[in-house]
């Protein structure tokens, strides 16, 4: 088994923006469940405090409940107007397995991981679901070193910073279809019905243009390289719409 936990600790303290007080959380947040058999039969690889027989399952336990609270306070801080409904949504996708396997890559917590020789050998250290699984594990050990506001700031650093910036429009605009189809209800209307107008462009580079039609009528349109970001498009504008046309009175 290869142990990578000691090797380039500082460089991923560094990465995280946050120097461990207590170390042995950071060592227990990056072994793997395959590496504590091969631990116990190795002494030379045990801490005098047994502290590296722990696996880092108890602390991705933690960790998920530590994300879902900062990611809610993040998109409540980020986006005011957004109803509960977007807010749920727009989180699932913050902390699902993709974005957290993003963060790991982006941390390399690959390089870091303690795993066992089963695992190195079918490459634990880029499976998605072990990256993300040790993603959340060293939150939860920012989080009981140096408490919330620690924890705060790398996910700021490393998860929430780069949802904005990199899919910030997608993110603001992915519950638009949900917000037009909320208004309609509300207002005891049918659902709105999505059109294909047209489409344009080679078929490496597709522009559709989709039409949304509310009672009848066609409302807006929208374009977008997928028929879904096309619809999403159209119901923003139908949305802004009728939300200026409800003001009006």
């Amino acid at each position: 088994m290869q142990d990578t936990i000691r090797i380039g600790d500082t460089a991923l303290e560094e990465r995280l923006g946050h120097k461990f007080s207590r170390r042995e959380l950071l060592d227990r947040a990056l072994t793997h469940s395959s590496a504590v058999p091969e631990l116990r039969g190795a002494a030379s690889d045990v801490t005098g405090n047994g502290i590296a027989l722990a696996d880092n399952e108890r602390l991705e336990f933690l960790g998920d409940a530590v994300l879902e609270l900062l990611a809610s306070e993040y998109l409540l801080e980020a986006f005011p107007e957004w109803t509960e409904g977007q807010l749920s949504k727009s989180r699932a996708r913050i902390v699902n397995a993709s974005s957290l396997e993003g963060a790991a890559r982006r941390l390399r917590l690959g390089e870091h991981l303690r795993l066992g020789r089963g695992e190195e050998k079918t490459g634990g250290r880029e499976k998605q679901t072990l990256l993300a699984d040790a993603f959340e594990a060293v939150v939860a050990a920012v989080y009981l070193d140096a408490g919330l506001a620690a924890a705060r700031e790398v996910l700021q650093q490393v998860l929430f910073e780069q949802a904005l910036e990199e899919r910030g429009e997608r993110i603001a605009e992915s519950d638009r279809k949900s917000a037009l189809q909320e208004f309609l209800q509300g207002r005891g209307q049918a659902p709105a019905e999505y059109r294909l107008a047209g489409e344009s462009g080679p078929d490496h580079q597709k522009v559709f243009q989709i039409e949304v039609w509310i009672n009848g009528e066609c409302m807006a349109k929208g374009e977008g390289s997928t028929k879904k970001e096309a619809e999403q498009q159209a119901a923003r504008s139908a949305l802004e719409l009728l939300e200026q046309l409800e003001a009006k009175g």
